[in-house]
């Protein structure tokens, strides 16, 4: 028999539950939430800022989720809005502030540490082939999904 469903999700569990392991052991000493870790790191790599809904298209997080984790993210000055006076925070750009600029510079050398090491012994064709696979299967089980849904 073929153990392809058990190694997939049994592989893609393990990965998931030690990224969430990591983003919790770097994120509790500045009491923030894993969930923080995304939206930080997006938020440092566009400097020109990002809406609610360009984050949750880059997080693949719902607008609830992304709203809550905003919030949470202001509460801490880690972000700012830049001319949300209209009362549409969501649709307004947020912006890391000079503190979250530095969690985010700290947290994407984090993230390069991880990624590292992740990919210890594998060269770069390696990495090409694991993530073309990835998303080919990725891309995949959305279509399947999507399909299921509209059969109700």
């Amino acid at each position: 028999m073929d153990d392809s469903f058990e190694q997939l999700t049994s592989g893609v569990t393990r990965i998931y539950k030690s990224i969430q392991k990591i983003k919790r052991l770097h994120m509790d000493p500045i009491g923030l939430k894993g969930t923080h870790v995304m939206c930080i790191h997006y938020l440092y790599t566009h400097p020109e800022g990002l809406s609610g809904t360009e984050l949750c298209a880059k997080c693949r997080e719902d607008k609830s989720g992304i709203s809550r984790i905003l919030s949470d993210l202001e509460a801490s000055r880690m972000i700012y809005y830049h001319d949300a006076g209209n009362g549409k925070k969501y649709r307004a750009k947020a912006f890391l502030t000079e503190e979250g600029r530095a969690y985010g510079a700290r947290i994407n050398t984090y993230i390069e540490h991880a990624v590292a090491a992740g990919g210890n012994g594998l060269d770069a064709s390696d990495r090409e082939v694991f993530y073309r696979v990835l998303f080919t299967i990725a891309d995949n089980l959305d279509e399947l999904c999507n399909k299921i849904e509209k059969r109700g």
